[in-house]
């Protein structure tokens, strides 16, 4: 049985998972960034080593660096939470060959399932639903040019390795497709270090249903129920419930049933999800299956009492699962994702300092947080903060509680996408009683409320640890400090004020600003080039999702700052002239 589980992961999921460690009986270790040295899973584990540096390549993408921190912390288990390396078949495979539990599926299951293209064999081989699209992943553009061509747009260029909604673009327009396909897999090497890609029909206006699949060594699977998803902003999700709602049962009985199949047919082991399209029609398509545990796990432990990371736990034990059946669902539960997102400025990221995060309370409400007043949301990951999980004893109870919740939660410092929530808990379109009109481009399509641009927040201070190394009573120890506490130490008396006495610069109408504060990942034009206002200049990463820059004007291109460097919000980085 095990004793210590390493955390090979931050943020909420981590904290979640140091809380079932100890209902389980056994000690946490948590692993952070330079930035989360301060982090809320890091005061919460048991114990805590730094992964020296900023970069998710450096950091917790780095399997060798985890590996070695869980044998010198004398962990004999890991826990990759979601995200990150836990699709990874080489970090399954390594936690084993280093003689530790591996919390999660077999490395081989990994494999089959986390590609997506041998996942759709599966799905084929059992009868599940599925679109049309390729059978391996493609070589180049010109191939997903020639898949478009025989099939039809739209189409879906989706990462073969990962989930998330990272490295998933939808093509509409031949002309799009080259730079999509480019775009999709810089974001899946950045966010799962590899980038293959396949191609599939896309169904316009699809709802997105998940069914939760938990598995013991003893050979049971159980499908745990039903979860909507459909809410998504840039394939990422917002807002999740379950049961999914305007089910008929033989709709419900069908995904059940596949993803059952689906996950025997794998060999499947712990947690994990599978995904499936609802056309307008009524058709069920399959999508995918993630696996490891999902962010929106929480709403299928409040309708079916089933803690799942207990569960992972108990599984990777050696021991059965506490339920054999899939259970009737009891009330109904929404998540709300909290992200740190200008959702007047198209949800934007906005990392930076939380002034204030006062979260609520009451009947039905439960918060899993990754953050406290406090904190810092770091660019250099994803963009979540929290999760407010409301529960009812029905979808109208629940929906009354949530719009009661939304509004008691308050967050200072960084923008968030609370003024989102507030307003699509009252929309007809997601709230009515007797329809569900939302799918997974209502945001894009169909929402069209107004909703204001946050304060711009303040830039953020340096993160970063400076290490040197010092010797403590003849032994050689090496010793972190925050470059910003270096930085004050070295700076004259008053001159940390200095910078704010004086007028406010005045405003160059030629500048082109970030927009968000990132990496400008590659610039799409030469300086000295005319460009015309609304064309493409440059392309910026923050968060680990692109986002397009554009001519604000029209003229002769300067550029002021290099691809590849890190940006803060309203960065001069070229001028028009």
């Amino acid at each position: 049985m095990m004793k210590k589980v390493l955390i090979a992961n931050r943020g909420e999921i981590a904290v979640r998972v140091v809380r079932a460690c100890a209902d389980y009986g056994v000690k946490s270790v948590a692993v952070y960034a330079d930035s989360d040295i301060d982090a809320l899973h890091v005061k919460m584990a048991d114990e805590a080593y730094g992964l020296a540096g900023e970069r998710p390549a450096d950091t917790y993408l780095n399997i060798a660096k985890i590996i070695a921190i869980a044998q010198k912390s004398g962990a004999d288990a890991v826990h990759p939470g979601y995200g990150f390396l836990s699709d990874s078949e080489a970090f399954a495979q390594a936690v084993l060959d280093a003689g530790l539990i591996w919390i999660g599926p077999k490395p081989a299951t990994i494999a089959l399932l986390g590609d997506k293209v041998s996942a759709r064999k599966v799905a084929l081989d059992v009868g599940a639903p599925l679109v049309a699209g390729t059978k391996d992943p493609v070589k180049d553009a010109s191939e997903v040019l020639a898949f478009a061509e025989e099939h039809g747009l739209p189409i879906i260029i989706k990462a073969a390795f990962g989930g998330g909604g990272r490295g998933m673009k939808i093509a509409w327009r031949l002309d799009e497709v080259e730079e999509l396909f480019a775009s999709a897999t810089r974001e899946a090497i950045t966010a799962f270090g590899r980038g293959e890609c396949f191609v599939e029909q896309f169904l316009d206006k699809p709802r997105h249903i998940e069914a939760q699949v938990i598995a013991d060594t003893h050979g049971n699977v159980v499908v745990l129920g039903t979860r909507d998803c459909s809410l998504q902003r840039r394939n990422q999700k917002l807002v999740e419930e379950a049961p999914a709602p305007f089910l008929s049962d033989d709709q419900r009985e069908r995904i059940h049933q596949s993803a059952r199949a689906i996950c025997a047919k794998a060999g499947y082991v712990s947690a994990g999800t599978v995904e499936y399209l609802l056309s307008q029609s009524g058709a069920i398509s399959f999508l995918e299956v993630n696996t490891r545990l999902q962010v929106e796990h929480p709403v299928t432990e409040q309708t079916t009492g089933i803690d799942l990371v207990v569960e992972q736990l108990r599984v990777a034990d050696g021991l059965p699962l506490s339920i054999q059946e899939t259970p009737k669902p009891t009330g109904h539960s929404f998540e709300f994702r909290i992200n740190a997102e200008d959702v007047g400025r198209g949800f934007l990221p906005t990392p930076g300092k939380i002034q204030r995060f006062e979260a609520p309370s009451g009947p039905g409400v439960r918060v899993d947080s990754g953050v406290q007043s406090g904190s810092i949301v770091s660019g250099s990951f994803d963009s979540m903060m929290a999760k407010l999980i409301i529960t009812g004893a029905t979808r109208e109870q629940a929906l009354v509680r949530a719009r009661r919740a939304l509004k008691e939660f308050q967050i200072d410092g960084v923008a968030s996408v609370l003024p989102f929530h507030r307003a699509v808990v009252d929309h007809a379109d997601f709230s009515s009683t007797d329809s569900f009109k939302v799918h997974t481009r209502w945001i894009e399509t169909e929402f069209s409320e107004p909703l204001a641009a946050a304060v711009r927040a303040e830039p953020l201070q340096d993160t970063s640890l400076t290490r040197t190394a010092i010797e403590i009573d003849g032994k050689r120890v090496q010793l972190g400090l925050p470059a910003v506490l270096l930085q004050a130490l070295s700076a004259a008396p008053g001159a940390g004020n200095a910078a704010a006495i004086g007028a406010a610069p005045a405003v160059d109408p030629s500048v082109v600003e970030s927009p968000i504060a990132g990496n400008l990942h590659a610039w799409k034009v030469q300086d000295g080039d005319t460009v015309t206002e609304g064309d493409v200049i440059a392309v910026m990463e923050a968060m680990k999702m692109e986002m397009q820059v554009t001519a604000h004007q029209s003229g002769k291109i300067t550029l002021i700052e290099k691809a590849g460097t890190a940006q803060t919000l309203g960065a001069a980085l070229a001028r028009i002239s």
